[in-house]
């Protein structure tokens, strides 16, 4: 491995200029308020930012080096695990994005918490947290896998790189660093996953020498399986439903109307970005066929000139750097106001406060990178921490539409066996072909359904005692 230096010339240039805005947005940030949310009470950000924000923050490293990875083994069909993302984003301007804002609550264990009460609050936001960090675990592997070509090191010094430089902006600017920079990752990554495809095609030959090339199913949308499919369709709008930083997100626009349009803004965004990072990894098949499938996209890099490995390290550098920073935010948010807040007997001063939620992300954005460095499939990584998600998804749904559905135990009880089950499942590996999507989402449904049934039962055994009496 030998260091590419323009290219790494342009990823510290674009780090000095996040630094630069990240220095400019943190003189706003006086209170941990500020810093969870973003905003002040007389300020939103508009709708289309925040789509392009969340963009930003669900197509992190994992998302485009393991779209590539997996389309290096199935071919188009891959993409669906980012389209899923997008029907999720529809389904949750519809249906969701305006209750949320409605809410007055910024995290998703507060909602819960008015249905199902404290102990659903502190268990959703355990697991929440635990979901975003195993995500996190897969954005670093993905990152310094490709760090690593660009650097000419050892995979595991690059994860540790990523780590630090990712953490040190947010800690800095808190939701407002996120919202806005997010913005400018989100140009980046569009520009350097183009610039790959770009490359990619024009050493295979163009889009026909590529289809060409490879076997006739590698084109079709569904060679992957319908079963997987469907499974990343319910992680994937699980995710969307039910995770801590789209709320965050969303509670940063004025109004229900516009929590809609950056929902749908999300949405139109990332299916462009699906089949390109497909093709991607489609490309590299071609070119290097005998090579780890993990590698797909560094592989493509590697070949590229100084300028345009740049670009395209600069769009990876900005996916891992937007979606660890939402995720240590949204962490720290959780930690601050679950157990900070809710917890500690001292005074709390704003300035206490500030301290707190800003070590909380520093330390929540770092503890991920030992596991990332023994991370084989970022993609199978990534959708455990949505499948975890999911779960969540259904007690989401429930209390917006049928909170008088099930108990507070059996809401709490459903939480921590999807839990206990999903990740078993998982570290079993899918035993039967059934993925530990489906089991996150059926342990809950199943868990408040009994509840629900005991109720009905106890309240029909309480009416009969009360009408003999």
């Amino acid at each position: 491995m030998h260091a590419n230096y323009i290219a790494i010339a342009i990823v510290v240039v674009y780090i000095i200029g996040l630094a630069l805005v990240t220095g400019v947005l943190q003189r706003s940030v006086k209170s941990a308020s500020i810093f969870a949310s973003g905003t002040t009470s007389h300020t939103g950000v508009p709708a289309v930012l925040v789509g392009l924000m969340l963009m930003s923050e669900f197509i992190g490293t994992s998302a485009s080096v393991g779209t590539a990875q997996e389309a290096y083994k199935v071919g188009i069909s891959a993409s669906w695990n980012i389209l899923a993302l997008a029907a999720g984003f529809v389904f949750y301007g519809f249906f969701l994005a305006g209750r949320y804002k409605e809410s007055g609550h910024n995290t998703i264990s507060a909602i819960l918490a008015d249905v199902y009460g404290n102990k659903t609050r502190i268990a959703t936001s355990l697991v929440m947290i635990f979901a975003l960090e195993i995500v996190s675990v897969a954005i670093y592997a993905g990152g310094g896998t490709i760090l690593s070509v660009l650097l000419g090191v050892d995979r595991t010094f690059a994860i540790i790189i990523c780590g630090f430089v990712s953490v040190l902006y947010v800690f800095m600017g808190g939701m407002k660093s996120v919202v806005y920079t997010n913005v400018i990752h989100s140009c980046m990554k569009y520009i350097g996953v183009l610039v790959a495809l770009y490359f990619g095609l024009t050493k295979v030959g163009g889009l026909q020498a590529l289809h060409a090339r490879l076997p006739a199913e590698l084109f079709s949308f569904t060679h992957v399986g319908m079963g997987q499919i469907l499974a990343w369709f319910i992680a994937g709008m699980g995710a969307t439903f039910s995770t801590q930083y789209v709320i965050q997100a969303i509670n940063t626009v004025d109004d229900a109307k516009s929590a809609k349009i950056a929902s749908f803004s999300t949405a139109v965004f990332l299916v462009p970005f699906a089949i390109i990072t497909a093709l991607v990894g489609m490309c590299s098949l071609v070119l290097f066929p005998h090579i780890k499938s993990i590698t797909a996209f560094s592989a493509l890099i590697g070949q590229m000139d100084g300028v345009m490995a740049g670009i395209v390290c600069a769009g990876l550098a900005a996916s891992l750097f937007g979606s660890i920073a939402a995720f240590a935010v949204a962490t720290a948010t959780l930690l601050y106001k679950d157990f900070y807040v809710g917890y500690s007997g001292k005074t709390r001063t704003e300035k206490n406060s500030l301290i707190f939620i800003r070590v909380a992300t520093v330390v929540m954005g770092l503890l991920p990178i030992v596991l990332a460095v023994y991370t084989p499939n970022i993609l199978s990584m990534t959708f455990l921490g949505k499948a975890l998600r999911a779960s969540l998804s259904v007690l989401v749904l429930l209390v917006f539409f049928a909170p008088w559905f099930g108990t507070k135990l059996g809401a709490f009880l459903s939480i921590m066996a999807s839990l206990v089950a999903t990740i078993a499942w998982f570290m079993m590996g899918n035993p039967f072909g059934i993925d530990n999507a489906y089991i996150a989402l059926a342990v809950p449904l199943v868990v408040m359904g009994l509840s629900q049934f005991l109720k009905r039962s106890g309240n029909e055994a309480v009416r009969r005692v009360s009408a003999k009496s």
